[in-house]
């Protein structure tokens, strides 16, 4: 297999008819129209591709884009991964309509380098020419692509052509791909069969490197494939990856109906989103202020989708050429990681209203007061390392994430996000089981209050209650923890505050259950009840007639009799059977000294120790048994050897 290393991505832009797919060819010779309907009309409807070979042998990727307003939509889908434009302008007609679009579609999507180019210089005296440079000047202020330089070129007669290679190389020259990060992904542009072969997938790839045999992810559907072959320009190669046009062809993919707009991804990355916050900016196309709730087309990687845009900024909506905080809640699931570019035009795709940044790819629903919210947004928009790692754990609902989750997130090698966790002034490493994950100082601190003041409000609530159950505090926590992961987590706030933990009960360590008031009066006459009927006590029904309790209040009754069983004043025998500690201790004490000479006992020798009918016998000896007083051998009990 050849290794060929891709260099950039090269995208055009600029209005209808302007000579993109034209320039491309004169520059390369391969033709990016590839539609039949395409060469029947003269126009680019959909993605064309090509490539641009350096003089190091190198090739950049082209990706050719239409021009009509009619298939903005395909513009969109070619444009995201493009990291060097040829902006054209054709020289007779100007700055067109989709000339404004197009640039601020690349300028939202951060495109840094490009080269306007003025074509069919043949068509134009000297004059037009300063005409439309001034034209371009004038457009591009403000935008990312401010200071790029203007080449003229004819792709009739060549004029201009090797100016303008010139140009490419140059930029080109020692050009830092974009950093490689923690995982692989390939928003889908093209997918189709090639007989013999199977399914066939093509994009910009994204992230890191992809291997022959690599299992990979179908995103957002969470189907799983794996990669039979890599081509990048034709040629078969063993990975491909970063600034790369890759075509991948598929096993397991027979049965997906894989389409542009899918993701495949690492299989670490196992979720898409539906709701993510962004740093916004609304482009003066847009005419009139972005308000809340509005509906909007959202354009990001290769999907579009509609999405609702919630201004996050204390106005409540963002005017033309002002930027802010907002977040996106989507109709379908995107997949969407911090600094993802996007592009949001009108619901009816119409117009371009703004675009920007993806900070939070799994946003909150936000409530008031919102400034703590924005403080961890503007925090990850202008931070990087542990400051932003911190920031972004903050915002999350989950409780606490793994490294690989965290790094996946924020679109960070692995290494790089192990590097920022281990500050423990601002990270606290927790385990479950074999697994890790990171909250943040803040959160746990605000954990433990939150638990330390839940059970006080419990004991203030239920002072005869013994403790919360973990569960019931599990579900009322602000964050997402679960409930296998919950129980390490309680032991460590029990280690560092005054919590203590009894099986699944949780009070705090001054807690002591207390019988003032009407609890005091009533656990006093149950404790006379228990032991005027000393070994033939009232069930639970029969004692709440006994104290003339209605039976509404039978909870109150039962709740009494819990505490004062943990209290050790009765002893619960049987379900709903309680006996005085007296009756109980007494009751013992005659089985005990039975069995020390008389070897074992039957239920009916038992009854005529006690004076007590079989039904208590029965159910003393029972519990007795299940306290590990006696053993049970057939109708008989025998004193366990360490009684």
């Amino acid at each position: 297999m050849a290794s060929i290393t891709t260099h950039a991505i090269i995208g055009t832009a600029g209005h209808i008819d302007h000579g993109k797919t034209a320039l491309i060819r004169a520059l390369t010779g391969q033709d990016t129209d590839r539609l039949e309907e395409e060469k029947e009309r003269g126009i680019s409807i959909d993605l064309g591709f090509a490539y641009f070979t350096l003089p190091d042998g190198t090739r950049a990727g082209i990706v050719d884009v239409p021009g009509h307003e009619r298939f903005i939509r395909n513009m969109l889908a070619g444009a995201h991964g493009i990291d060097l434009v040829l902006f054209t302008v054709a020289a007779d007609d100007g700055v067109m309509p989709q000339t404004e679009e197009h640039l601020d579609i690349l300028h939202l999507l951060g495109t840094r380098r490009g080269i306007f180019v003025i074509t069919k210089a043949d068509l134009a005296d000297a004059a037009r020419i300063r005409d439309v440079r001034d034209e371009i000047e004038l457009l591009t202020d403000g935008t990312t692509l401010i200071d790029a330089p203007v080449i003229e070129v004819s792709s009739i007669t060549g004029a201009g052509l090797d100016k303008l290679r010139e140009e490419i190389v140059h930029q080109l020259d020692g050009f830092p791909a974009r950093r490689a990060t923690g995982v692989f992904r390939l928003p889908l542009d093209r997918a189709f069969v090639i007989k013999g072969h199977g399914i066939v997938v093509t994009g910009t790839a994204m992230g890191a490197e992809v291997r022959v045999g690599q299992k990979l992810r179908v995103l957002p559907s969470g189907d799983e494939v794996r990669v039979r072959s890599i081509q990048v320009h034709s040629d078969s190669v063993e990975s491909a990856g970063l600034c790369q046009r890759v075509a991948l062809n598929l096993t397991g993919a027979e049965k997906i109906n894989l389409a542009r707009g899918d993701v495949l991804a690492d299989e670490r990355l196992d979720s898409a989103t539906t709701r993510f916050d962004t740093w916004l900016e609304i482009r003066p196309a847009a005419k009139r202020a972005l308000k809340n709730n509005t509906r909007v087309r959202l354009f990001i990687g290769t999907t579009e989708t509609i999405a609702r845009a919630i201004v996050l900024d204390e106005a409540g909506a963002l005017a033309p050429k002002a930027t802010g905080f907002a977040q996106l809640v989507t109709d379908d699931a995107v997949v969407a990681l911090a600094g993802d570019r996007f592009v949001i035009r009108d619901e009816t795709n119409s117009r371009t209203l703004g675009g920007g940044i993806v900070l939070n790819p799994f946003g909150r629903r936000v409530r008031k007061p919102i400034e703590a919210y924005r403080a961890n947004l503007r925090m990850l928009k202008d931070s990087t390392g542990a400051d932003a790692l911190e920031s972004l754990i903050n915002l999350q609902e989950s409780f606490a994430l793994s490294t690989i989750r965290l790094a996946t997130l924020m679109n960070i090698p692995i290494a790089e996000a192990d590097t920022s966790l281990s500050d423990a002034s601002r990270f606290v490493k927790l385990s479950v089981g074999d697994e890790e994950a990171f909250t943040t100082r803040a959160k746990w601190d605000e954990l433990k209050r939150f638990t330390l003041n839940t059970l006080a409000t419990h004991h203030r609530g239920e002072p005869l209650s013994p403790g919360l159950e973990m569960e019931a505090l599990r579900t009322r926590l602000p964050y997402e923890i679960g409930a296998r992961a919950f129980r390490p987590i309680v032991d460590r706030i029990s280690h560092e505050s005054e919590i203590v933990r009894e099986e699944s009960l949780l009070r705090l360590k001054s807690h002591k259950v207390q019988f003032g008031g009407d609890a005091g009066t009533l656990g006093a006459k149950i404790e006379a009840a228990l032991t005027s009927a000393q070994f033939q006590p009232p069930d639970l029904k029969q004692l709440a007639e006994v104290l003339k309790i209605p039976a509404s209040q039978l909870p109150h009754l039962r709740t009494v009799l819990v505490a004062m069983e943990r209290h050790g004043l009765i002893v619960k025998i049987a379900t709903e059977l309680y006996f005085s500690r007296a009756a109980a201790d007494t009751a013992r004490a005659l089985l005990v000294e039975h069995l020390k000479t008389h070897n074992e006992i039957t239920a009916a020798v038992f009854r005529d120790l006690l004076g007590a009918s079989r039904k208590f016998a029965i159910a003393l000896l029972d519990h007795f048994d299940h306290s590990g007083v006696t053993t049970r051998v057939g109708d008989t009990r025998r004193l366990r050897s360490s009684s």
